[in-house]
């Protein structure tokens, strides 16, 4: 009997170290670590010429985060992060995984590794093949890959049993291809990461104000008079973003930060494409750190939002934009009167603050009309993770602060091209416009029952209502909640297929069949019939840009993602009366089907040639709200936190390392929390430890708890930690086998990896 290969990152402890905790963010350590792991991966001379392209208006755009370019001059020197810089060098790495390195491991051998350890071993260079059965993955050649797919899906009993989940690192040109590929072969199940990460995001602000996205750019943070940067730990997770925040310090601004920990980057950072400031004391950013707990941000929004109702009572119209309110927005009175159902003392007991906290929020918002919010998953995550972006636009609407010079929204996406996904198509349920001008342009008849996010997909395939599984990039094992059951629903699957640039556990956790299947990466030469290609990106503030790589490819085997799309179409698609051959070979083509189809890419072809790429319409950004249902911008009604914790239980948050990006490990570091050469930790308050009867050091097991079920994750390491009464924090993916897959946010289905009820038992 073949022994399954482990599902989640095997239990082994790598020798902790700890140490202090550095003032500092970014700066000349940063710029070291980079070059280090630059040098050991690529070689200085190489890496060196691929990060003077990095983010560049004549080069590629980073495969990390999506936080925006300056539209005028970038550095020469640094216009990337540390982790940019890491992702690159992995991504040209010296390193090999050919057929024979294969050969030589089996499927279960490498299970057996660390995500950490499995990254290491370098790039896909050929297309591979695990038959039923097998132990091993064998070389298979592309036009039979293709074949097998296309047999597959043809043969399932309808088209809705197959999954086509989308990463973000997918260009608009492949996403754009890959969604009508799908839609042609007759389905909307379209699962993609923002599921994950910001789909609360985008419901909240679709109803509220009109558009899923923000509604700031990177100018906005110069003009701004007060930054909220709420559940994000931008030091780690988007560096380049206190680049922004210092020009918002610069010009006077003020900045609050609201999060359960302490992160190094909002206390302090120092610029990293000034070398004279390398070895200076940096930039102070928050003047005010909001410590909240775990999912107390609406209780902590609605106790400021009384404390600004009652300064405008006894001074009207010295608080709240009256003009803005009567003009442009609906529901206020509503919203008013549930809001005056609240006590601030009751509310200010959920957050875990002081009251001297809260009015001290409340004063600095008071006393400014600029002001933009920024968020991450850590107000995303939760089952009312919508009502937490509501109650932000909420704040915003007040303050008449959206569609002005220096305010608004933004949402902080995580990778870099995951809201290009969503404009090109990738959706599960797009609206009826879009599928309209696609079926007009190609000539057939888009599906129209809404498909499977990735919460239903993952249910589907355990249920075996789905038996195929296509991941275009992203690594879907690691990436999602409940990592033995969706381990299972993979395994459940007649064909599991995955297009990567590196191997990852979802290779390994797979269907009675798999391929893998290797792409080109976004520092390499696209070769196509009409000659060299390039690619478009989109980023967290709507700007369409082009990136074109300067590398060689590693390997002749290796095809572009939009190559990859049209073989697969071409091969399952029999009646298609799209050229396949002619898009893969002139990405212009597939750019004019976008400009005929999508609002807002006129004349794409030429705007992005333009160094800098163009702005998307944004009907926020411009003070036009007609696309809600109400026609004008909608204050709502939030509801608090419903968790209620028993005796000994804590909630749990599953936050990234310094050496991370989203489920890429770049090394076992997270040296901004102290924490050197390990993972497997648990971050606790001290207090707790002590009630709970533990010191530092101890190893538990960590147990969640959710409607009646338990999930457990062994060998983690007690740290005490400057956190909230009764919160905890550990790593992703080690923990998210805790994450119920049926926990999950009101209206968006986004698993809540930020709200785990957990209890912390001893081990012996």
């Amino acid at each position: 009997m073949i022994k399954r290969t482990i599902a989640q990152p095997p239990e082994k402890l790598t020798g902790i170290e700890e140490i202090e905790v550095p003032h500092s963010a970014v700066g000349f350590k940063a710029i070291k670590s980079a070059l280090t792991f630059i040098k050991d991966e690529v070689g200085i001379v190489k890496g060196i010429g691929l990060l003077a392209k990095l983010n560049q208006k004549d080069g590629f755009d980073c495969p990390g985060c999506a936080w925006p370019d300056p539209d005028e001059k970038r550095s020469f020197l640094a216009e990337y992060c540390e982790n940019g810089a890491k992702a690159v060098a992995e991504e040209a790495t010296k390193n090999r995984v050919s057929p024979g390195f294969f050969a030589l491991h089996s499927v279960n051998e490498l299970g057996q590794l660390s995500d950490y350890e499995l990254g290491k071993k370098g790039r896909l260079t050929h297309p591979m093949y695990l038959r039923e059965g097998g132990t091993h993955y064998e070389e298979i050649s592309w036009e039979d890959a293709f074949e097998l797919i296309g047999k597959t899906l043809n043969g399932l009993d309808s088209p809705d049993e197959a999954v086509f989940y989308t990463s973000g690192r997918t260009s608009n040109e492949a996403a754009y291809l890959y969604q009508l590929f799908v839609r042609q072969f007759g389905t909307n199940n379209l699962p993609d990461c923002s599921n994950m990460c910001h789909e609360s995001s985008g419901s909240a602000l679709s109803e509220t104000v009109g558009i899923g996205k923000g509604s700031v750019t990177l100018g906005d943070f110069k003009h701004a008079d007060l930054v909220i940067v709420m559940g994000q730990n931008p030091g780690t997770n988007h560096p380049r973003m206190l680049t922004a925040l210092g020009e918002t310090k610069h010009n006077g601004g003020k900045i609050i930060s609201v999060n359960p920990l302490p992160e190094v980057g909002l206390k302090n950072f120092i610029e990293p494409q000034n070398p004279l400031k390398w070895l200076g004391s940096g930039t102070e950013l928050s003047d005010l750190f909001l410590q909240v707990k775990i999912n107390g941000d609406v209780a902590l929004l609605k106790a400021i939002l009384l404390l600004l109702l009652q300064k405008e009572k006894a001074n009207p119209g010295t608080v709240f934009d009256q003009e803005f309110i009567a003009k442009q927005t609906q529901g206020y009175d509503a919203f008013i009167t549930d809001l005056e159902k609240y006590k601030i003392p009751e509310l200010i007991a959920q957050t875990g603050l002081t009251h001297k906290e809260v009015v001290e929020a409340a004063e600095m918002i008071a006393d400014n009309k600029k002001i933009i919010v920024c968020w991450a998953m850590g107000l995303t995550q939760h089952k009312n993770g919508v009502d937490n972006i509501r109650e932000v636009v909420n704040l915003l609407l007040l303050k008449g602060s959206i569609g002005k010079p220096g305010a608004g929204t933004c949402p902080v996406r995580g990778h870099s091209n995951v809201q290009g996904d969503r404009t090109m198509g990738i959706w599960e349920k797009m609206p009826e416009e879009f599928l309209d001008n696609l079926d007009a342009y190609f000539d057939f008849k888009s599906p129209r029952k809404h498909g499977y996010d990735v919460i239903k997909a993952i249910d589907a395939m355990h249920k075996k209502e789905a038996r195929f599984f296509l991941g275009m990039g992203g690594n879907f094992n690691s990436a999602t909640p409940d990592t033995e059951f969706t381990a299972q629903a993979l395994r459940n699957c007649d064909l599991t297929v995955h297009i990567s640039t590196k191997i990852n556990r979802s290779h390994l956790v797979h269907g009675k069949e798999a391929l893998i299947l290797p792409c080109l990466g976004r520092t390499e030469i696209d070769y196509q019939a009409s000659g060299e290609q390039f690619v478009t990106t989109e980023n967290s503030m709507g700007v369409i840009a082009k990136s074109v790589g300067n590398l060689e490819p590693l390997s002749e085997f290796l095809k572009s993602e939009t190559a990859i799309v049209a073989g697969m179409a071409k091969a399952t698609v029999k009646n298609s009366k799209v050229d396949w051959d002619a898009m893969a070979g002139n990405y212009d083509l597939i750019r004019n089907a976008v400009e005929a189809t999508i609002p807002g890419f006129d004349q794409y072809n030429d705007r992005v040639r333009i160094p800098g790429g163009f702005y998307l319409p944004n009907n926020a950004r411009e003070n036009d709200f007609s696309s809600t249902h109400t026609g004008k911008a909608n204050f709502t009604i939030n509801e608090l936190s419903d968790i209620v914790l028993e005796k000994e239980q804590y909630l749990m948050m599953t936050i990234r390392t310094h050496d991370q990006y989203n489920t890429t490990i770049y090394g076992l570091n997270d040296r901004y929390r102290g924490i050197l050469n390990e993972r497997r930790v648990v971050f606790m308050n001290q207090q707790d430890i002590d009630e709970a009867g533990l010191k530092k050091d101890d190893l538990v097991d960590l147990i969640s708890h959710f409607e009646g079920q338990e999930r457990l994750a062994e060998k983690f390491i007690v740290i005490p930690y400057s956190i909230p009464r009764n919160c905890t924090a550990t790593y992703f993916p080690e923990t998210n086998v805790l994450v119920p897959l049926q926990s999950k946010a009101r209206i968006s289905n986004q698993p809540t990896s930020k709200t785990v009820v957990i209890t912390v038992r001893k081990r012996e």
